[in-house]
C-alpha cells in the first residue's frame, strides 16, 4: 500500500468519524439519553463473462449510515445513504419519533461502557486492488477457458467472475467510543457444466482473500471447477442404508456454521435451539477443540470490535469437547441474564483443531461408505437438531473411490453428529472465514433407491 493511499484512506476515515461524531451529537442534542451509529463506504467492481464473452460489468459505490436510539428503554433505529448533514439530521430525527412509539425493553440499550474496545491492532485488513477493467475480463476468460479445457467432458459454461471490493466503516456510541478501519476483499470463482452420455453434472471453485496478491491463480480455480465437474459425471443412487459419511471440508464448514448459529444468543433467549441450556456439557469428543480468532491478520471473518464497540479476542467455544462459550451481544446477554461475549454481528474466524489425517488417511478410515462434497436444501430444524439434506459425492469401498453418487438424502440429528465425529481432517483446502478439514462421522441414514 503507497503512502499516498494510505494518507487518503486516513483522511477518509477521519471524515466518517465526524459524521458519526455529528450523529450521536445530534441524537443528544434531540433528547436521546444514548444512541450508537455506524457509517460505511464502498467501492468495487464485479465483471461475469461466459463462454468467453462477457455479460456483466458493474462498477459498485456505497454510502450508508445508521443510527439507533434510546429514550429510556425506548429504542428507535434509522438509516439512509444520504451523508450529508441535512440528511444527517432528518435520520435523527426519524429514529427519535420511532423510539417515542416503541414499545418499551428493558434489556434494550448499549453495550458495557468497560467492555469498549480501547486499542485497535492493524490486522492488515486493507490492500485494495487497482484492477483494470480489461485485466479483469482476461482474469474471468482464462479462468473460464482452464475450467473448461480441464476435461473434453465439459461442454458448457455457467461463467466465470472477478470481483473486488474496498470499504471503510465506522462505529460509534455514546460512551464514547468511535472507530473504525478499512478492509478489502477480492474473488474468482468459475462454475461449469460436463457431459458424458445422459448424465449432466454441474460444480465450480473460487477463491476470496483480502490481498490479491493472495489468491489462486484463475487458470487453477478454472483447472479444479472443471475436475470438480468431471468427476460427477456417470452418478447413480445407491440403495438405502445406514453407514459411516466423511463430510469433505468444504461442506464440513457448514456442520460448523449450524452449531454457530445454534449457540448464538438470538437462538438461545428464543428457545429455538437444541442447544438450550448446554453451556459447560460434553457435545463433541473430548479431541474436539474450536476457536474463535478475531484478530487473524488478513483474516475474512477479523474484526477489531464487534458491531456494538466491544473489543474482540480469541476464546474457546469448544475445549476437549465441551462447549465453553456461546455467542453473546449485549441484548441477547442480558436477556440469558450473562455478558456479552463481543459477537454482536456474528461470529470471527471460527476454526476447529485439525488432527494429522489428510484425505486420503480419512478414506482409508471410513473403508466403506459416503463421501459427501455438496449439499442441497434446507432441512435443518435447530429447534430439534433434525438434520436432513440431499447430498452428492462419491461411495467408498476398501478406502478408495468406487463411483460418483447422486439423488440421496442424508439424515441424522446434530447433537448425534456431534457426538459420532470420529475424526477431523488436516485437509481444509477452501477459502471462507470458517476453516475446518473433513469431517468422519460414525453413521449416518442415507436414503437412496
Amino acid at each position: 500500500m503507497t503512502n499516498s493511499t494510505t494518507d487518503d484512506i486516513r483522511a477518509r476515515q477521519g471524515r466518517l468519524e465526524q459524521i458519526v461524531a455529528d450523529l450521536l451529537a445530534e441524537a443528544a442534542r434531540q433528547g436521546a439519553g444514548a444512541a450508537e451509529a455506524a457509517v460505511g463506504t464502498g467501492v468495487g467492481l464485479e465483471t461475469t463473462v461466459r463462454l468467453g464473452k462477457v455479460e456483466t460489468l458493474e462498477h459498485t459505490r456505497s454510502n450508508g449510515l445508521g443510527i439507533t436510539v434510546y429514550k429510556g428503554r425506548h429504542k428507535g433505529s434509522a438509516s439512509t445513504s444520504d451523508l450529508t448533514p441535512e440528511a444527517v439530521r432528518d435520520t435523527v430525527a426519524a429514529a427519535c419519533a420511532i423510539a417515542a412509539h416503541t414499545q418499551e425493553d428493558p434489556c434494550a440499550g448499549l453495550a458495557d461502557p468497560a467492555r469498549m474496545a480501547t486499542r485497535l491492532p492493524d490486522l492488515d485488513l486493507f490492500h485494495p486492488w487497482d484492477l483494470e477493467v480489461a485485466e479483469a475480463i482476461d482474469l474471468a476468460v482464462a479462468c473460464e477457458e482452464a475450467a473448461r479445457a480441464a476435461d473434453p467432458r465439459i461442454v458448457n459454461s455457467e461463467g466465470a467472475a472477478v470481483t473486488t471490493h474496498a470499504g471503510l466503516h465506522v462505529y460509534g456510541n455514546s460512551h464514547g467510543f468511535i472507530g473504525g478501519y478499512p478492509s478489502s476483499r477480492h474473488g474468482i470463482s468459475c462454475a461449469v457444466l460436463g457431459r458424458e452420455g445422459a448424465s449432466v453434472q454441474r460444480d465450480y471453485w473460487w477463491d476470496s482473500t483480502r490481498c490479491a496478491d493472495d489468491l489462486a491463480s484463475a487458470a487453477a480455480i478454472g483447472h479444479r471447477a472443471g475436475e470438480r465437474a468431471a468427476a460427477r459425471l456417470g452418478a447413480r443412487q445407491i440403495a438405502t442404508r445406514k453407514a459411516p459419511v466423511l463430510f469433505s471440508a468444504q461442506v464440513a464448514a457448514g456442520l460448523l456454521r449450524h452449531l454457530m448459529h445454534a449457540i448464538a444468543g438470538a437462538s438461545l433467549y428464543r428457545r429455538e435451539s437444541f442447544l438450550l441450556d448446554q453451556l459447560d456439557h460434553q457435545l463433541f469428543p473430548d479431541f474436539v477443540q474450536i476457536r474463535e480468532e478475531p484478530l487473524l491478520p488478513r483474516g475474512l471473518g477479523s474484526a477489531p470490535f464487534d458491531d456494538e464497540g466491544v473489543a474482540t479476542a480469541p476464546k474457546d467455544l469448544v475445549a476437549d469437547g465441551v462447549l465453553r462459550s456461546y455467542l453473546l451481544d449485549a441484548y441477547s446477554a442480558r436477556r440469558l441474564g450473562m455478558a456479552t461475549t463481543g459477537n454482536a454481528g456474528g461470529v470471527h474466524n471460527p476454526r476447529i483443531g485439525m488432527g494429522e489425517m489428510d484425505r486420503d488417511d480419512l478414506l482409508r478410515e471410513l473403508h466403506t461408505g459416503l463421501f459427501v462434497t455438496e449439499l442441497m436444501g434446507h432441512g435443518i430444524n435447530l429447534v430439534t437438531g433434525d438434520y436432513s439434506r440431499g447430498a452428492v459425492g462419491f461411495w467408498v469401498e476398501n478406502g478408495e473411490l468406487r463411483f460418483p453418487v447422486e439423488e440421496v438424502t442424508i439424515a441424522g440429528n446434530l447433537a448425534r453428529m456431534y457426538q459420532g465425529l470420529i475424526a477431523v481432517g488436516n485437509d481444509c483446502d477452501f477459502p471462507g472465514s470458517t476453516r475446518t478439514g473433513s469431517w468422519l462421522i460414525d453413521h449416518m441414514t442415507i436414503a437412496g433407491k
